[in-house]
């Protein structure tokens, strides 16, 4: 187990190199921050970024968590690219949380930061990562020049191998591992390579973990043990925000195997989250004792204060707040004026429900609180956090909580926040022992953190040209910035809506306004988290205003996109948007699906397109809707260019998974409340998209550019909604203005 300590920085800190047993080891800085390696973990632990044994094999570890994205594998592309490794002989491995205290008593990274999410894992690590790779390759050019007293300016490396072509001498690094560790460590940042150099960068590339992925060996948070562990479930309260009345826990420790029961309070009315429900642990020495335990407890209910929440009434709700006036947050021109002259007008209402994050692993966590010391163990997209939550929770110093990431089973959002680490350190501390807190598919959909639903009203106005002149969006919805700590009501408006989002700056009266609404669900990051709403109402009140004046949609928004020019972008993708990115990749997918060649009666073309994240993304989706109202979603053709990419292999991966994500979403998908509480438990109630709903065909274009990357696990998903309605509309005549499409097509 790791101990805790204070690390203070020098320049010889600034990069540490440590030959360990034969081995090389190497850990470099982010950004030029002083950093120290974990160079004392000699057994195999991963603290640091690479090693490099005598048997000329490279451990490389990747600092952010897995969760199907793919930085397993591109994160150590990126560092094995400058260090010329042989890929074949590189091994990838998940690096434990590394928090230090700086001599001022603040935390920071160690290495470099190490969550998961805003698809910023590649861009945020680009330079670091490379340059650890190239600091390592620095240090064996030094070990091989000094060896065979030779300038280093005359060798070469490639395929972990150092070669001075005048006398036709090579070594392996493994070779040079022990006498590159005693050199000493180069001033300044190593030059990087161009990108024509490049050999691994770009290369389509298998997951790193795939074979144990296919062979089910052990990688996921539900795999996870520790020595001495006990299982425990937990009975939630089902109603938002409701208490434990009454409990009779006698039959339930009567069950065999069952330990222990502990009662779990929820946080005060209004506050920050820690657990999302107050509920009643059952702790066993199996999980299936622990379930049984479970069936066996009474408990009645204090149903709290939204026993009368449903979604009828938080639709009715969102819509009396739109007949007032709201929080202006972006306002351009002059609006009003605009409207009242321009040639023609067009209004629209969407609705977009609740969703929950239905990770195909449910939430999971193994935690063991022991005396000044805590270790966590699960599936945890943001490692930092964990440890926050169990130091607010125990007051264990942080650099005394071991935190450690397994391979996630789905993350999307819902492990951005951490009330199921917090439940399984409070069960722990209150038991004694570590404990492992399962959740079951029942549990995860009734309790989640859901992407917020709401009511979206937008207007436009043209001018007697048809250019667009004026534009707003009123959205009602409950923020998911609800309950956030030092949340004022006034910036609940910054999750819902992005005041620099596309048509911004293309339209010169344009306006957002924003009317918080109020709701007991819990409710935080889900998939690109606004972009997927608002990329529906945008694209497809954009198609609407298209069909109605007799425009082709494509020419009405290359006309609105214009030519390539950045643009200021203050939201997170920035600093820059280039409309005329966002039209290459329209155009790029409408050429290669075909758009506008003839279709057969009942079949139908809808485009959509969004800049998300720093990339930009087009979706041309071919739908079929018999005489019935049966639809089929034939094929989906996309164009994405997110600069440079690392592994093809991942982004057509990853696209591809949007696609069936976001169909799977807009076809079924909708949380419902009523009476307080959330109707859907399972599968059966919440339909996730079968196989033959699927696809026959998805077809990704990757566009190529020299721009530095921007992320790719969210861009999939916004365009999708808004391209299959709009192919609805194409081969029906009807419009869709609520998700999820269910059975509308059949009424």
């Amino acid at each position: 187990m790791s101990t805790a300590r204070t690390t203070t920085s020098t320049r010889r800190d600034f990069i540490k190199f440590a030959a360990l047993g034969g081995s090389l080891v190497v850990a470099a800085p982010l950004a030029g921050l002083p950093r120290r390696a974990r160079g004392d973990e000699a057994d195999g632990a991963i603290g640091f970024f690479i090693r490099i044994d005598a048997d000329n094999s490279v451990v490389i570890g990747y600092p952010n968590p897995e969760m199907g994205q793919g930085v397993a594998t591109s994160l150590p592309m990126l560092v094995a690219e400058e260090l010329d490794a042989d890929w074949s002989r590189v091994t990838a491995t998940q690096m434990p949380l590394a928090i230090s205290r700086n001599d001022d008593g603040s935390l920071r990274w160690t290495h470099v930061g190490q969550g998961a999410g805003g698809s910023t894992s590649i861009s945020g690590h680009w330079q670091a990562l490379r340059q650890a790779g190239a600091v390592a390759r620095k240090l064996l050019l030094q070990a091989a020049a000094n060896r065979w007293d030779v300038p280093e300016a005359e060798l070469t490396t490639s395929d972990s191998r150092v070669r001075h072509a005048a006398s036709g001498r090579s070594a392996a690094y493994g070779d040079l591992a022990a006498d590159a560790g005693r050199q000493t460590p180069p001033e300044g940042e190593v030059p990087l390579k161009p990108r024509q150099d490049f050999r691994i960068i770009g290369t389509p590339q298998p997951h790193k973990d795939l074979e144990k992925i296919v062979t089910g060996q052990p990688l996921y948070g539900i795999d996870a043990e520790m020595d001495g562990m006990l299982h425990a479930v937990i009975a939630r309260c089902p109603y938002f925000d409701g208490e434990v009345k009454t409990l009779d826990d006698s039959a339930a420790r009567a069950v065999d195997g069952v330990r222990d029961i502990v009662k779990i309070d929820r946080p005060p009315l209004g506050e920050p989250y820690t657990v999302l429900a107050a509920g009643v642990a059952v702790v066993a020495d199996s999980l299936w004792a622990a379930l049984k335990g479970r069936e066996a407890l009474k408990i009645e209910w204090d149903r709290g204060p939204h026993a009368d929440e449903s979604s009828a009434g938080l639709e009715r709700h969102c819509a009396e707040l739109l007949q007032g006036a709201g929080q202006i947050v972006r306002d351009d021109g002059d609006l009003s004026s605009a409207m009242d002259g321009a040639a023609e007008t067009f209004e629209a209402t969407y609705w977009v429900p609740y969703v929950s994050h239905a990770t195909l692993e449910p939430q999971v966590c193994v935690a063991h609180v022991y005396d000044g010391g805590c270790r966590i163990l699960g599936p945890i997209q943001m490692p930092a956090a964990a440890q926050r939550m169990a130091n607010q929770l125990t007051g264990i110093d942080r650099l005394s909580i071991d935190v450690q990431m397994t391979r996630l089973g789905g993350g999307f959002g819902r492990r951005l926040t951490v009330d199921y680490v917090a439940e399984a350190v409070l069960v722990s501390q209150a038991v004694g022992a570590p404990v492992k807190v399962q959740w079951t598919r029942e549990d995860d959909l009734k309790h989640d953190r859901y992407r917020p639903g709401g009511l979206h009203q937008l207007k436009a106005g043209l001018d007697d040209d048809g250019a667009l002149v004026a534009w707003t969006q009123r959205l009602a919805s409950p923020s998911k910035y609800y309950r956030r700590p030092n949340m004022t009501d006034d910036r609940l408006w910054q999750a819902e809506l992005y005041p620099d989002d596309f048509p911004a700056q293309l339209v010169p009266n344009f306006r957002l306004e924003y009317f918080p609404a109020q709701s007991g669900a819990p409710r935080d990051s889900w998939r690109a988290p606004a972009h997927t709403a608002n990329a529906f109402v945008i694209q497809s009140f954009l198609d609407e205003i298209a069909t109605a004046r007799g425009e082709d949609p494509l020419a009405f928004r290359l006309r609105l996109l214009g030519e390539s020019r950045d643009m200021d972008y203050g939201n997170h993708g920035g600093p820059t948007f280039n409309p005329g990115r966002l039209a290459h990749v329209l155009s790029l997918a409408t050429e290669k699906a075909g758009w506008g060649t003839p279709l057969p009666q009942g079949h139908g073309r809808g485009l959509a397109c969004h800049f998300t994240f720093g990339g930009y993304a087009a979706h041309v989706v071919e739908a079929a809707v018999d005489g019935d109202g049966a639809l089929r979603v034939l094929n989906v053709v996309t164009a994405v260019d997110i600069g440079i990419v690392v592994n093809p292999n991942h982004v057509r991966a990853q696209m591809e998974g949007g696609v069936c994500d976001g169909l799977s979403t807009a076809l079924d998908q909708e949380i419902t409340i009523r009476d307080g509480r959330v109707e859907q438990e399972n599968f059966d109630t919440y339909r996730m998209m079968r196989i033959n709903g699927s696809p026959a065909a998805i077809e990704t274009h990757i566009v190529g550019s020299d721009a530095e990357p921007k992320g790719m696990g969210e861009i999939g998903i916004p365009p999708l909604a808004p391209a299959l309605v709009n192919a609805i509309f194409a081969a029906t005549g009807k419009r869709i203005r609520r998700l999820p499409i269910g059975d509308q097509l059949r009424a």
